[in-house]
């Protein structure tokens, strides 16, 4: 397969994976010049690649062990590794650790107001925050709850509770009530902030009415700050955000905690039941953020990074993260394509934006109307696309390339709010070839297993994770003996991970993810991935979305797919959309029920439920709708006879 994009020699040497290599073969033996071969030593020197990594982040050796004695299988179990135990560590210093004049966060949201801060700036914010959560007792471990938007306040207030050794956990305003209620009873966390409305598709949302009904549903509460967005009246017991922060905060302090301290508590989607929470810790979380930035994403001080997300989502965690290597953040908060279509690259020509990231849904829709952006905007510096969220079809590589900014090198990539952070991903050491994933994460031992727990390639299976990485979850919150924990993901491998993609290796060494494999279909004993068939039926012009979900039926699993269609569904578009399906898969994957709705159901995130659309087609309650953004969806969706 030829490469759609390969680094040039002077880009491969001044990469910072190039010169880290480099630096460690004064003391390894690492054999090879390949990123492969970095990654078989990082994986078969865990400890010793570890402990590199924590040099390259911090700027001083870790005192004492990598890993505590007996911690890897068979003597301990794998989940329950205790990392750097001799030493003490602090996320925010880690992400403040810069306090020049260079601008840390531009802040844009869709009325195009913009307000940008500098590392400067955002330490004597933080410390304002901080003397303010500290003035009403927040210690560490206490969990302080975001109900805000993607803005620079989210970010103050997570720096400054994560500096006193607090637990962050947030969710975006657009939640109702139900679903911000159900992730927050679980922490019981000691202060909520929130905001009384925000901006999406031109037209402003007020959410007090919501905020008030959770500040008043906490027992655990002892304060409710709001930052404001209207002139509206706060609610008896509400402190204004302006008002909560301290005028004389003194210099910015950090609460020195072990390694594993908690600093994140994030949710499962909760479409099947009620969200999971699960914990990171601080250090995991920031010396994996640091591998992926710096190492895989060659981010620096000079880069400009962005990412379309809320802050409910694992990738926000992600983006805020490069305030670590000196970089740029860019928050927007709104909608991708108000007023028109071209928003955020008028955002990324705005701001120089050089490292991108977005979803393959936008880029679809963006692709099926005709959108261009090559040549039309100032995008000569945006040298990395970065793509997650579900899987990045081929064509969608080449649309990539042609249309919005050529020779960029597109990354997509791939892991989860269960590790705050990647299993999959891109290197600059590596060529890119459309539709794969460039390769696994350092230090991170990815393998494809079939059913029986064997290592496969070149064909599908399940990704797994064999060895121990820092930023695997601290456990989940209030799962006494680690049950749930245990049960999520090392039940169905002993002491392996198993991280529930359907996926397989390529002979480039690429991964191509097919879906969720507990949403693998397989109809007649042929097991394959739902994004099998998005890849083809999406291409078709008449469609702008779908989802494929299995039902049981006569003691038989039969295939249901769902359509978005610009004209009606008839006889011949149905045959059509079968016809394609069977000439570009096998007739094993053309589905038994084919039907039109209006819109796909989706998380928050813009993840499609295929386990909420399933379960309806098999007849057994979604008991959290609150989960999805658009709950309303589901009642489109036909049981069949």
């Amino acid at each position: 397969m030829t490469p759609l994009w390969s680094p040039t020699e002077r880009q491969l040497r001044e990469s910072h994976l190039y010169r880290f290599r480099e630096r460690l073969r004064a003391g390894h033996d690492i054999a090879g010049d390949s990123f492969h071969s970095l990654h078989q030593w990082s994986v078969s020197r865990l400890e010793a690649f570890w402990e590199a990594a924590w040099l390259d982040a911090t700027g001083r050796p870790p005192a004492g062990a990598v890993l505590a004695d007996s911690a890897m299988p068979p003597a301990g179990r794998l989940g329950r590794e205790v990392w750097f135990p001799g030493n003490r560590f602090n996320f925010a210093r880690q992400l403040l650790r810069h306090r020049d004049d260079r601008v840390a966060i531009i802040e844009e949201n869709e009325n195009g107001q913009c307000r940008t801060v500098t590392f400067g700036e955002l330490r004597a914010l933080t410390a304002r925050c901080q003397a303010a959560l500290r003035s009403v007792g927040i210690e560490p471990g206490d969990r302080v709850a975001g109900y805000l938007p993607n803005a620079l306040e989210t970010v103050v207030a997570m720096l400054a509770t994560t500096s006193l050794g607090g637990v962050w956990s947030a969710t975006s305003p657009d939640f109702g009530y139900q679903g911000a209620f159900d992730r927050f009873r679980q922490i019981d966390p000691k202060v909520l902030l929130s905001v009384d409305g925000y901006f999406y598709n031109g037209r402003h949302h007020d959410c007090m009415e919501k905020a008030r009904r959770l500040a008043d549903s906490l027992p655990s509460l002892e304060l409710w700050v709001v930052v404001a967005d209207t002139q509206q009246a706060l609610p008896a017991g509400a402190v204004a955000w302006d008002s909560f922060l301290a005028d004389d905060a003194g210099e910015l302090t950090f609460t020195d905690l072990p390694f594993d301290h908690p600093v994140y508590i994030l949710y499962t989607s909760g479409t099947t039941g009620l969200p999971k929470c699960i914990v990171h810790g601080a250090g995991g979380t920031a010396l994996k953020h640091h591998v992926e930035h710096k190492l895989h994403t060659d981010v620096d001080r000079d880069d400009t990074v962005f990412f379309f997300t809320t802050c409910g989502w694992m990738m926000w965690h992600w983006l805020v993260s490069a305030l670590a290597q000196g970089a740029t953040v860019v928050l927007y908060d709104g909608s991708p394509a108000y007023p028109r279509e071209d928003r955020l690259f008028r955002l990324a020509e705005d701001h120089g934006i050089t490292v991108f990231g977005t979803s393959p849904k936008l880029l679809s829709t963006l692709e099926k109307a005709g959108f261009r952006a090559a040549g039309k905007y100032g995008l000569a510096g945006m040298r990395t696309v970065l793509s997650t969220g579900a899987p990045l079809e081929a064509s969608q590589f080449h649309y990539v390339d042609e249309a919005i900014r050529p020779g960029v090198q597109i990354c997509s990539i791939s892991g989860g709010t269960d590790i705050v952070g990647c299993f999959v991903l891109g290197n600059p050491l590596s060529p890119v070839y459309p539709g794969q994933i460039q390769g696994p994460a350092l230090g991170v031992d990815v393998a494809v297993f079939d059913e029986r727990g064997r290592p496969v390639a070149g064909e599908q299976g399940e990704l797994v994770c064999r060895k121990p990485f820092p930023s695997m979850p601290l456990g989940f919150w209030n799962d006494s003996g680690d049950t749930r924990y245990r049960e999520t993901y090392f039940d169905t491998y002993a002491d392996v991970w198993r991280h529930g993609d359907y996926v397989e290796v390529t002979p480039e060494r690429g991964f191509v993810i097919y879906g969720r494999s507990d949403t693998t279909l397989n109809p007649a004993g042929i097991r394959f991935g739902t994004a099998e068939i998005y890849r083809i039926v999406e291409r078709l012009p008449f469609v702008q979305d779908s989802i494929v979900a299995s039902y049981l039926r006569e003691g038989e699993t039969r295939v249901a797919l769902f359509v978005v269609l610009d004209q009606a569904l008839d006889t011949e578009t149905a045959d059509a959309i079968r016809s394609a399906i069977r000439a570009q898969a096998t007739p094993r994957h053309v589905p038994a029920l084919v039907q039109r709705i209006s819109q796909v159901p989706v998380t928050r995130n813009g993840k499609k439920v295929e386990n909420a659309v399933s379960a309806i087609l098999n007849r057994r309650p979604v008991r959290n709708r609150e989960a999805l953004a658009n709950p309303e969806a589901l009642d489109e969706i036909e049981v069949p006879a």
